[in-house]
């Protein structure tokens, strides 16, 4: 498996994970959002808080999913290297609100961890070369 291929896999793979997440936060929210690490969670009225972040997890996968299937590989890397600031911030948020460290860590500093891998190989590619053309072969010059 090439580089390019590795790294169009683990930007697929981020971007499908956290659409999904996203929609879990819409379908389910009471259900998912322990999952987050945080010892409390808004109820009633609060709870359209967890709509926000499953909106928030669904336009970022998108923002990926888009930039990867048009082939702007360039701009995903940067988009995916702004986008190491959620879970980042995620984790900072789940650490000094008291929930438990292993999912601070094990969770959102590996998803941040992930991200930031996927930004900098796809920041590191380098465009192909345009092939170059002979007279004999350029169909324009042979009409």
């Amino acid at each position: 498996m090439s580089l390019k291929h590795l790294t169009t896999a683990l930007a697929a793979v981020g971007g499908a994970f956290i659409l999904f997440i996203g929609l879990s936060y819409l379908l389910a929210p009471q259900a998912t959002a322990p999952d987050f690490g945080i010892p409390t969670w808004p109820r009633q009225e609060g709870a359209a808080f967890l709509a926000v972040k499953g909106v928030r997890d669904i336009s970022t996968g998108l923002v990926i999913l888009a930039l990867l299937l048009t082939g702007h590989r360039r701009a995903l890397g940067w988009a995916m290297a702004a986008i190491v600031s959620v879970p980042a911030g995620d984790m900072v948020i789940v650490l000094t609100s008291g929930g438990p460290a292993g999912t601070a860590y094990g969770v959102h500093g590996f998803t941040a961890l992930a991200v930031a891998v996927t930004a900098a190989l796809l920041l590191r590619e380098r465009p192909a070369a345009p092939a170059l053309t002979t007279p004999a072969s350029d169909p324009a010059r042979s009409a």
